[in-house]
Formats: C-alpha cells, sequence, structure tokens
C-alpha cells in the first residue's frame, strides 16, 4: 500500500481545532459498504507511545460517541505505567503503541458533514453518505496499515466504541483480545428508539432546514432538546434523585428600577412559563422593554403575547425559580452545543442504529459464537440504555467471554465515572496474556511528562 498523505489542519471544519496535536491521513478512495464511493477521506488519529520492531505492540482505544481521538482529554484516569503483577494503569504509552482514531461522520477531523466534497469543493452537509461501523473499522485498517502495525494487541471501546470493538473482532486473528464496555454486537429496538427521538428534536428546530443551515445558524434548540434526551439516558433516577432532588437554584435578586422591584403580573406569568426556553428570548424582551410605547404583538393560535411596559422595565430582569436538575441538563446542552454539529450528531447517531455484526454473515448467535479471541465483556449494573441482561446474554453467546459487572448506581456515564473499577479488571485481564506479558516485560520507551489540561469534553 502506498504510504498516505498526512495533514495537521482542517481549515473548512472549525471543531477539528478543538483537538489537539491530531494528524490527519487522506486516504485517496475508499468504498463504503453502501457501495458508494467517497474520495480524497480523511482520517483523523493521535498515537502515544512507540510501535515495536514487530509491529506488534499495538493498543487500538476507540472514541465514544461525542469523543475525539484525544485519549488524555475523557480517559486520562487510566493511562500511566503497568507491569506484570499488580495494580497497573490499562493504557502504558511506554509499552504499548496507543492508537486512537476518529470515525466518519464526527466533527473532529475524519470525513464528516463538516468536511469538504472533492466532487463539488463545498462541504458535504446533509448529502453526506450514510457509513457505518463496520465502514469506519475497514476504513482504520489502512491507517493502521500505513502507520505499519502488523497486529493489534488489544481493542477497548465502550458505548459506541465498544460496537467498533465487536467489528474489529471480526478481523479474526488480527486483533488479539478485545474489552467492549457496556456496548452491544447489534442495536436493539430501545437503543435505536432513544436516537429517533433525538433526531426528531434536531428536525423540529427552524433552523435545520433540512441540514443546509450555516454554520453560523446552528439549530441549537434542537442540539439543546437531543442532548437533554440522551443526558436522560446515560444516568438513572436514582442517580438524578441522589443529586438534585427537588433542589432549587439560588436566584438573583430583582432588579429595582425608580424604586419598583414589583414586575407585572402578566409578565411574571410568561417569563414563569417560558423559563428556561432561551437566553435569546430574554434578550429580546429586555429590548421591547425599552420601546417608548407599547406595541402589540401577532397572534399565534388566537395567543396575544403582552409586551412590557416601559414602566415595567425592572421586570425583564425577573428570573422564574429553577430546579438544580433543570440547570444541570441546560449546562450540559449549552457546554455540548459549543463543541458539536447537528449534522454530525445524525450522521453518528443512525450509524449506531445500524450497527449488527451479524449483518451479512449469517444467523446473528452463530457470529457472535464464531469470535474467538478472549474478551473481557463489562456492563454497568444500572446502566438503562444497555442494560445487564443484554450484556449478559452477549457475554454467554461469545466461546472465550469473561463478564465483569461494574457496580454503579450512574448507569451508563459509569464509563467515565467508574475509572478505578474498570481499570483494575483490565489491568487484570491484561495480565493473563502470554503476548500482553510479553509486551509488558519489554524495556519501555520515555513518556512525555503531562501537566494538568482544561477541557471541553466534560460531559458525554
Amino acid at each position: 500500500m502506498p504510504t498516505l498523505e498526512h495533514q495537521s489542519a482542517q481549515p473548512e471544519n472549525p471543531f477539528s481545532r478543538l483537538v489537539p496535536d491530531q494528524t490527519i491521513a487522506i486516504v485517496p478512495e475508499f468504498t463504503l459498504e453502501s457501495g458508494f464511493v467517497i474520495r480524497d477521506v480523511p482520517v483523523a488519529y493521535k498515537t502515544w507511545g512507540t510501535l515495536n520492531n514487530a509491529g506488534d505492540n499495538c493498543m487500538v482505544i476507540c472514541h465514544p460517541l461525542t469523543r475525539s481521538v484525544d485519549v488524555e482529554d475523557w480517559w486520562s484516569n487510566l493511562m500511566g505505567s503497568c507491569g506484570l503483577e499488580g495494580k497497573g494503569k490499562v493504557i502504558d504509552e511506554s509499552k504499548f503503541f496507543v492508537v486512537c482514531l476518529n470515525v466518519l461522520g464526527s466533527p473532529y477531523g475524519s470525513a464528516s458533514p463538516l468536511t469538504l466534497n472533492p466532487e463539488t469543493g463545498a462541504q458535504y452537509g446533509p448529502e453526506f453518505p450514510l457509513a457505518t461501523i463496520r465502514d469506519d473499522c475497514r476504513l482504520h485498517k489502512l491507517v493502521l496499515d500505513d502507520l505499519r502495525v502488523k497486529s493489534v494487541a488489544i481493542c477497548i471501546g465502550g458505548s459506541m466504541a465498544g460496537m467498533h470493538v465487536f467489528e474489529w473482532a471480526m478481523l479474526g486473528d488480527y486483533v488479539k483480545l478485545i474489552v467492549p464496555i457496556s456496548a452491544p454486537a447489534k442495536s436493539s429496538a430501545w437503543s435505536i428508539s432513544w436516537t429517533e427521538a433525538q433526531r426528531h428534536s434536531i428536525f423540529a428546530d427552524p433552523k435545520y432546514l433540512d441540514g443546509y443551515y450555516s454554520l453560523d445558524c446552528p439549530p441549537l434548540q434542537g442540539m439543546t432538546a437531543a442532548r437533554m434526551t440522551a443526558m436522560l439516558t446515560y444516568r438513572t433516577r436514582d442517580s438524578y434523585e441522589r443529586r438534585f432532588g427537588r433542589d432549587m437554584m439560588d436566584q438573583p435578586r430583582p432588579f429595582v428600577e425608580n424604586g419598583s422591584n414589583v414586575p407585572a403580573a402578566a409578565t411574571v406569568h410568561r417569563l414563569t412559563h417560558n423559563e428556561g426556553h432561551s437566553q435569546t428570548q430574554k434578550d429580546q424582551l429586555r429590548t421591547t422593554a425599552n420601546m417608548p410605547t407599547p406595541v402589540d404583538s401577532p397572534s399565534i393560535s388566537g395567543y396575544s403575547t403582552p409586551l412590557i411596559e416601559k414602566e415595567n422595565a425592572a421586570s425583564v430582569a425577573y428570573e422564574p425559580p429553577q430546579y438544580a436538575a433543570h440547570s444541570y441538563l441546560r449546562y450540559q446542552a449549552s457546554k455540548f452545543n459549543e463543541r458539536f454539529d447537528a449534522n454530525c450528531y445524525i450522521a453518528l447517531s443512525r450509524k449506531m442504529d445500524a450497527h449488527d455484526i451479524s449483518y451479512g454473515r449469517g444467523n446473528y448467535e452463530d457470529v457472535v459464537h464464531s469470535i474467538q479471541q478472549p474478551v473481557l465483556v463489562i456492563g454497568i449494573e444500572s446502566d438503562i440504555l444497555y442494560p445487564m441482561p443484554e450484556i449478559q446474554a452477549l457475554s454467554n453467546l461469545l466461546p472465550h467471554s469473561e463478564l465483569m459487572i461494574v457496580r454503579s448506581a450512574e448507569g451508563h456515564d459509569g464509563i467515565l465515572l467508574e475509572h478505578e473499577q474498570i481499570n483494575d479488571r483490565i489491568v487484570a485481564f491484561l495480565q493473563k496474556h502470554d503476548h500482553i506479558r510479553e509486551i509488558l516485560a519489554q524495556e519501555g520507551v520515555a513518556v512525555p511528562k503531562k501537566g494538568p489540561r482544561a477541557t471541553l469534553f466534560a460531559s458525554w
């Protein structure tokens, strides 16, 4: 295979700049599972450590749905040194050549709705073709070949990344061990129903425009609703109850002007009714309050919106009571909107819906049973997105499987939050296998010292 061209920047995609020090390989041509051919395909990736002479000390870390290839940003608690016995860290870059590759459809550097279609010279937008989990693994294998990787010692990933882990396993002896965390071998009706609800939140935003929106005017209201829905699947009822209960946020004092801080009743009712709708709406109300005389607003579905009179201008600073749980969801959605794209979210969610390792390969049970690698299957006991009975049944089908149940009340988010349990169990799994022990027994390479980092990726 010819050496791939590499670049370090993607000017047309502002989100790619959020990922430090990644490399973007350009695959000249790639045929998707659908049969559609895409050209000049960017694939973003990041590596740690050094590939050994045998090319067999590669550890592939797959990234979750809304994360980038910067593993240090979201799984730094699993990074460190590992020995032949005892405690250690899974991601030992002094011994392993660690690689994380960005999937198709992600906003962080690989081909997606945000990258240029070489046929038109414009961004793909909603015309980006549907790609599958299987497409990602086949494409990423080309990049690993370019990096001179001969085999993968272990492949690890959670949630959507765990779906990729199962597809990597279908490459046979090329991948020696796999660790899927809270992930299915095929998506269930339950999980694809959640993603459908999230997509329709985006579709309902009038700014969505069938995906032909400007990046300067994205469908943020739809994204907010989609993200809030997703956040509910990542935790549990008990988690929210324990953390928030019915707590209220501290409210600012009402604004005082001309000696009055008493808002008009209609204004109080309207602001309470629309509490949490958007900051933009509140800014519009402030502008309206400064009008010299009241102006009637148009009627919508039989309701007229009373405007704020000048003498009640102080009332627009009135803040209705806000539940702590509401505040949490709004904050998470706001941070998400700063770092993600709606078309990419749709593309990735459809990819997850299509996931089924048995598609085109035969009976599902037979295909799962054909996986010969040792597998550490990890499930979260309180996960409502991929519940433990589903993970248990999958583990039972795998011929060389070990099952670990993570004890956590935090639901699907336990993948990131219960890092100590997950790390220790994977380390013990690593230390049991001869090819891993040979890697761990080798003299390690020097690892650059890492300092504290700020992050945009503090949530799923």
